[in-house]
């Protein structure tokens, strides 16, 4: 490697401590050899280290910027500099031109003046970091005040297409027709079949649903997409669409009308998030404890749901932890509009209340072969499935044809644009009739496995009805399920719901 020495004493301390310009020029000429590097030029001048214009120190300078030098050898950091401003600059100055810089008696960047170098220059750095990060916010934000997009990730959105801002109509988004058929399905999937988002993941996996970077799908992904309200026509500049539009932090949200088309309605959006909160509630990820009715339960007066917790109640001797369910507006983990003074109620009193009238629902067989016979009705719906199968498999057939007669057009001289346009249009028909199609064969298979289930289910049906006094926990929870049983509570009376009829007055009670 070639080095450069410099060497630099102050007017009134030029042999003090042994740190004369010619102690330096040994000590350096002693450790270059040491290291094996070749010394091209040295530099000695006696000048104030506070001063950044020394004659010696511009050629070096100037002999750095010309390039041809790969180190720079001082005796200790302060003979380059006491400054430490002036020694950020000619440290930067030095890794522009890659170049490294190293001192004989000291490791520089344990030195005290090293350190604070450094500190000055991440400090620096980061004052950068953020005028740019300010610099390309404020001009994101004016595009939006202007009615545009901004470009970047955000634009780019599942299900739609983003023209770029400085084309015609730019700085706005278009659907994808091919991408919005999976969009559709995924609410439609939430919202009338009640998936997860998991079992959602799956179902566009299994239908090799295309991702927009072409790969694998994931749950987060389809959380993502539910809730984008953009999906809906509404596009908001300035947050992450983990927020809500009316939430106490979306106070800097810009709205941007008319840049998004809708895909779905506004109610079926609204649909679609309260779906996802009823998914989380029944999630097996959030209890610690086990309570029957978690997920089942609602308040009347406030509209939102009831959880288990467990909570202090005061008795003769003192006070008891007792796990009891609460209307979660008193939580104070979300926001609600008035204050609830719904009552909680103890675990094991409303489990009794509830399973004792569910199992006089379970203990008429009439009902459950009402049951069995509905199930039974969907499975008859195969056939019509499997006439709309063949309804598209005719279509795709039609469409092959189509493609053989353009490919003749193409043969006889038709225009290239227009063969090229009615390809597209086939293609994309084609496209959007395989996906109908993947859909129906998944219906029809989970059609058939249901039917070949209805033994079981029978079966088990049976069974809870000869052992309805003795049902262990997990077995009461997947009858709740069956039922879908959901239970509304308004101070002392208890209104209970479900799939079947079971008794709609107010559950009369004594509440402790």
């Amino acid at each position: 490697m070639k080095a450069v020495i410099y060497c630099r004493v102050s007017i009134d301390a030029q042999e003090r401590d042994g740190t004369s310009l010619q102690t330096q020029l040994d000590n350096s000429l002693k450790y270059c050899q040491s290291k094996g590097y070749e010394v091209y030029r040295c530099f000695s001048e006696t000048y104030s280290g506070l001063s950044l214009e020394r004659p010696e120190l511009n050629r070096l300078r100037e002999l750095v910027r010309s390039g041809g030098v790969d180190v720079v050898i001082c005796h200790s950091l302060d003979r380059l500099s006491r400054d430490p401003t002036h020694g950020v600059i000619l440290t930067q100055e030095l890794e522009k031109h890659d170049v490294k810089l190293e001192a004989v008696t000291e490791d520089i960047s344990n030195t005290e003046l090293g350190k604070l170098i450094s500190y000055i220059r991440g400090f620096a750095s980061k004052l950068e970091a953020e005028k740019i990060k300010e610099r390309t916010s404020r001009g994101r934000r004016a595009r939006a005040l202007m009615g545009k997009i901004p470009h970047g990730g955000y634009a780019k959105l599942y299900g739609y297409n983003y023209i770029k801002v400085g084309t015609e109509n730019g700085g706005r988004r278009v659907i994808n027709d091919d991408e919005a058929y999976w969009v559709k399905q995924i609410f439609e999937w939430l919202v009338n079949e009640k998936m997860s988002s998991s079992a959602i993941r799956n179902r566009l996996i299994e239908l090799k649903a295309p991702t927009k970077l072409g790969g694998q799908w994931c749950r987060a992904a389809v959380i993502h997409l539910v809730k984008n309200p953009s999906y809906a026509g509404k596009t908001y500049f300035n947050t992450t669409i983990k927020k809500r539009p009316y939430a106490k932090n979306s106070i800097d949200w810009v709205e941007m009308p008319g840049l998004t088309p809708p895909i779905i309605s506004q109610d079926l959006f609204d649909i679609a998030q309260k779906q996802l909160a009823d998914n989380r509630a029944l999630s097996n990820r959030n209890t610690r404890h086990e309570y029957l009715l978690r997920g089942r339960l609602f308040c009347k007066q406030c509209g939102h749901r009831y959880y288990g917790s467990q909570m202090r109640d005061r008795r003769k001797n003192g006070y008891a932890i007792v796990p009891r369910y609460r209307c979660e507006s008193k939580s104070g983990d979300i926001e609600r509009k008035a204050e609830c003074h719904n009552k909680s109620w103890r675990v094991e009193e409303l489990n009794d209340l509830i399973w004792q009238h569910v199992e006089r629902v379970i203990a008429k067989p009439d009902l459950i072969i009402s049951i069995i016979e509905a199930q039974h009705q969907e499975t008859q719906t195969i056939s019509n499935l499997d006439d709309e199968l063949k309804g598209i498999i005719r279509k795709l057939n039609a469409l092959d044809r189509d493609q053989e007669k353009l490919l003749d057009w193409a043969l006889k001289g038709f225009p290239e644009a227009t063969v090229i346009s009615e390809n597209k249009k086939i293609n994309s028909k084609r496209n959007a009739l395989k996906a109908q199609e993947a859909e129906l064969i998944h219906n029809i298979k989970s059609i058939n496995e249901a039917k070949a289930n209805l033994p079981k289910i029978e079966g088990f049906i049976k069974l809870i009805q000869k052992r309805i006094s003795s049902l262990d926990f997990e077995t009461k929870k997947l009858a709740l399920e069956m039922l879908d049983i959901k239970i509304w509570i308004d101070g002392e009376n208890v209104e209970m719901r479900g799939a079947i009829p079971v008794d709609s007055d107010a559950i009369e009670t004594t509440h402790y």
